[in-house]
């Protein structure tokens, strides 16, 4: 069984993104993996470098940034990756550069892959979601966060990065999937609140006009987290590639978890998940067979 994994990476360091932690966790699933080096204003290229792995094959790449309809140029980016694995691998693996994999996960992904490998009908692997909020001592626990999406896909030429780089489609429907067992680590929530704010400000205009961001973003040097409707605290362990960063960089957040702002329809949507496991109105980019 061969294994590539896939991403893009634009600004890494002027937004603070662990893509260096994020390609770091599923490398050992990979036999290669393939980074589509965006044209940045920082020093991105020399951080991709510490990366101690002949397995990193560098690609660079001109971001379209007229491409603002739904954050088209992320899939774009993406689809430019994927163009690029090996022929021969039978599974592509991604992950996005505020995304972990944790360690424990490592084998039960592997045995997944090895036991869909020859099944043609499945043409990805779905995962789980963890998402941290305001620091990594908090996840968000409300129905505003995505549960699931497919990150490992088949090595098929017709399968593509769909809409803003969140799924993937083949030709016009969803993948048909099994699940991989497995939870990815979203870290995209928490940076410094002026790194944050500063993503924020550009994030947007990747789907909004400048007059749209400058009604819109707030004009402050500093992201207001204090603004969340729901949140608990994470009581596990992070995956030990995130153990330096969260050490050097783990600020002060603090929030009560017992207070929820939550709305009657998200209520709603609460009660019925902790009671039965169904999140009514869910949006699913996949087929779970």
């Amino acid at each position: 069984m061969k294994v590539s994994g896939f991403s893009f990476i634009r600004n890494a360091v002027k937004y603070d993104y662990p893509v260096v932690e994020a390609i770091s966790s599923v490398l050992p699933l990979c036999d290669e993996f393939i980074l589509m080096l965006g044209n940045s204003e920082d020093d991105t290229e020399k951080l991709i470098e510490s990366i101690s792995s002949a397995k990193v094959k560098v690609f660079k790449s001109t971001w379209d940034d007229s491409l603002r309809e739904g954050g088209k140029v992320l899939a774009v980016e993406t689809n430019k990756a994927l163009d690029q694995v090996a022929p021969d691998s039978d599974w592509c693996f991604y992950i996005q550069g505020d995304e972990v994999l944790h360690e424990q996960f490592l084998v039960p992904v592997k045995q997944a892959m090895k036991e869909w490998k020859d099944n043609p009908e499945v043409e990805g692997l779905l995962f789980d979601y963890m998402h941290f909020y305001g620091s990594y001592d908090y996840i968000g626990d409300s129905s505003r966060w995505y549960r699931r999406e497919v990150r490992i896909v088949r090595n098929d030429p017709s399968i593509r990065s769909y809409k803003d780089a969140q799924g993937f489609r083949k030709g016009d429907r969803p993948l048909n999937v099994k699940k991989a067992n497995a939870c990815i680590y979203h870290y995209g929530w928490v940076k410094p609140p002026q790194y944050q704010q500063e993503k924020q400000k550009y994030f947007h205009k990747l789907w909004h006009s400048d007059d749209w961001v400058k009604r819109n973003v707030s004009p402050s040097d500093e992201f207001d987290y204090s603004g969340i409707d729901s949140l608990s605290r994470f009581e596990g362990e992070h995956p030990e590639v995130m153990l330096n960063r969260i050490k050097s960089q783990n600020w002060k957040f603090d929030f009560d978890p017992s207070r929820k702002n939550l709305g009657m329809k998200a209520l709603f949507k609460t009660k019925v998940e902790k009671l039965t496991g169904w999140r009514p109105g869910e949006y699913k980019n996949y087929r779970l067979i």
